[in-house]
């Protein structure tokens, strides 16, 4: 049997194609200023369909990276962890997504905000600068940068340091593994990396015909975002694991990890086969393939009774750390 939408997603994808006044036009392979806004203009759309969460307690600060430059951080707290008594408790890093070369916190704030008042879990967001203005190594590195402001700061904050996760969907699921591979080198162990269709692999650039058609980031997009990261580098031999985590040969002592892609994603080979070598290195792993899914399909239809399942489990996991 061939592959095809899942029902319950179907009465958005209708909705979605009815509103358009014309079926979108596909951006040419290394576009990523097109891309970009295009993504940007989307993403913004989802937030403002988003209710604002404003029982949720938000606080802006910066940390300095690698190289020096201010990152944005913007901290969450729900309402029942602001009222509950101060002993320590779990937070998780907030790695947003956007293909290396799109998003931000202030669209993701919503997202993110909900996460935290669905969870009761505290959440620090990282305003992680962008390709190709900022290459590799600079995203992951200020990933890394929100990491230890979160834990050094974790008695001030009221964290258990042994309770921080790493979160992040597509780019930022690529991210949030890339900072579980360097906080296990670097020595600042992490709870849990929480991975929700993370694009994992600068190789993934040569169409699938079984998925092409159901790619909502296409193959050439992603072309697109890994050569703003990498530049000439992508698809050869001299990308390190920090840049794209598919490329991780020891897997070991990494933290238990949450990965979910969906059948249709052109994502789906990579995340199956990360999710195999972890378990192969004695690392946990919970695995949820959704069947009729493509990538981002949380964001067709909030209602949609698979995302509904989708995003339950994300909370159960972030319940529990």
């Amino acid at each position: 049997m061939a592959f095809e939408f899942h029902p319950d997603l179907i009465p958005g994808l209708v909705a979605a194609r009815q509103a358009m006044a014309e079926p979108p036009t596909p951006v040419a392979r290394g576009d990523w200023r097109k891309l970009r806004a295009g993504g940007d203009a989307a993403l913004a759309g989802v937030e403002a369909s988003l209710s604002e969460c404003t029982e949720v307690g938000r606080q802006d600060f910066a940390t300095p990276s690698y190289d020096g430059a201010k990152v944005g951080l913007r901290w969450y707290v729900p309402p029942r962890r602001a009222e509950a008594p101060k002993e320590p408790g779990p937070a998780v890093l907030h790695l947003h997504g956007g293909g290396m070369i799109l998003g931000s916190v202030q669209l993701y704030d919503r997202v993110v905000a909900h996460y935290a008042a669905d969870s009761g879990v505290p959440v620090l967001a990282v305003d992680y600068r962008r390709a190709p203005e900022h290459p590799h190594p600079a995203p992951v590195e200020d990933c890394w940068a929100g990491l230890t402001w979160l834990a050094e700061h974790a008695d001030n904050l009221g964290v258990d340091p042994a309770r921080i996760a790493v979160m992040g969907d597509s780019a930022g699921g690529a991210l949030a593994a890339a900072t579980a591979l360097l906080a296990r080198d670097r020595g600042l162990p992490l709870a849990r990396q929480i991975l929700i269709y993370p694009m994992l692999d600068d190789r993934t650039t040569n169409p699938d015909p079984v998925l092409a058609s159901f790619a909502g980031w296409s193959y050439d997009d992603n072309y697109t975002g890994w050569h703003a990261l990498l530049g000439d580098a992508i698809g050869t031999d001299d990308v390190p694991p920090a840049a794209a985590p598919a490329r991780a040969v020891d897997m070991s002592g990494l933290p238990a990890a949450f990965i979910e892609v969906g059948e249709l994603d052109i994502f789906r080979h990579e995340c199956l086969d990360y999710a195999r070598r972890l378990t192969d290195a004695g690392v946990s792993v919970e695995l949820h393939l959704h069947p009729g899914c493509p990538h981002g399909f949380d964001r067709i239809d909030p209602n949609a009774d698979v995302v509904r399942r989708s995003r339950a489990d994300r909370v159960r996991t972030l319940r529990c750390l």
